[in-house]
């Protein structure tokens, strides 16, 4: 059974850093891609980022690259994202989600597992 659960969410002023932690379990990991996405109020939800692979590829979206790193343990089953120089644009509940696939993708539709989200909010 395939799990993912987020946590490291909180409140932050502009300017600071949050890491957020997504354990997984029921799949292997590191043949898997894992992405987070984050929904804020009245808007769609969005992808921010992915990793890949056996080699674990990065990939992220125009908005956070360059201040948001994700990064993959394999030996704990967890994929986080280092969130710096966080702005009041980046408040929204952020999810990890998973797909059956193993498919690298941006599009939301194609990930069929979802964590349970985490809020972060950035204080301006």
């Amino acid at each position: 059974q395939v799990q993912l659960a987020e946590s490291g969410g909180g409140l932050v002023q502009a300017g600071g850093s949050l890491r957020l932690s997504c354990a997984t379990s029921g799949f292997q990991l590191s043949t898997s891609t894992v992405a987070w996405f984050r929904q804020a109020p009245g808007k769609e939800r969005e992808f921010v980022s992915y990793i890949r692979g056996s080699y674990g590829i990065p990939y992220y979206a125009d908005s956070v690259k360059g201040r948001f790193s994700i990064s993959r343990d394999n030996a704990k089953n967890t994929v986080d994202l280092q969130m710096d120089s966080l702005k009041p644009e980046d408040t929204a509940v952020y999810y990890c989600a998973s797909n059956s696939w193993a498919a690298a993708t941006t599009q939301r539709k194609i990930y069929n597992y979802w964590g349970q989200g985490t809020q972060v909010t950035v204080s301006s």
